[in-house]
């Protein structure tokens, strides 16, 4: 027998117990972590809010929203409901707030005051390349709770189309995603204080 032969069978005896006492060491610290895990977790919590809402809902219970009316000289007859309902279902998915139509602990009230089409981007040609559309819409917010964050306020978002089309083709899907950007705006505004 080799002198290495020798060694590897006088440790092996050594290694095996050393694994033992390492893997024995390596349970009892996992069920020591997880035994005070359970007993840690009641006691500590730790919130996260994705929506991004500040409100002290001690004081604050209920928003109301009345309809965005459409003042705007030229006039799409959906978007003043498209926009008042976005706003209140953002409110309603985002907070625990209640949606009223009047009296609420905060208060959003307003219109739309602009719809407006212009020529954008100018082509070779000296044609227009790009039309935009823009939506403009007067906000009060006033916080009954806290004064001091109420406010008065012109929300304004565009979105631009290729000019060879007609606006009666891209409208909705324009509409949509602007009225998406204001209502998100207001939002922020009002409750986020972003």
């Amino acid at each position: 027998m080799d002198y290495k032969t020798a060694v590897q069978k006088e440790q092996r005896p050594l290694y095996i117990f050393a694994q033992r006492i390492k893997t024995k060491w390596s349970r009892l610290l996992i069920s020591v972590f997880i035994l005070g895990s359970l007993f840690l977790a009641p006691a500590c919590s730790i919130s996260y809010k994705f929506n991004g809402a500040n409100i002290n809902y001690q004081t604050t219970h209920s928003i109301s929203i009345a309809d965005f009316p459409n003042n705007a000289p030229m006039v799409n007859p959906t978007l003043s409901n498209n926009l008042t309902e976005a706003i209140r279902d953002l409110y309603q998915r985002q907070t625990r707030l209640q949606i009223l139509r009047k009296g609420g602990d905060l208060e959003l009230e307003g219109a739309i005051i602009g719809y407006d089409l212009t020529q954008g981007a100018i082509s070779v040609d000296s044609y227009a390349s790009e039309s935009k559309l823009t939506i403009r819409v007067q906000v009060h917010f006033t916080n009954n709770s806290n004064p001091e964050d109420s406010f008065d306020k012109v929300y304004s978002a565009w979105q631009t189309f290729d000019a060879s089309r007609m606006l009666s083709d891209v409208q909705d899907e324009l509409c949509s995603v602007i009225i998406t950007e204001i209502a998100e705006s207001i939002y922020n505004d009002t409750v986020a204080k972003w």
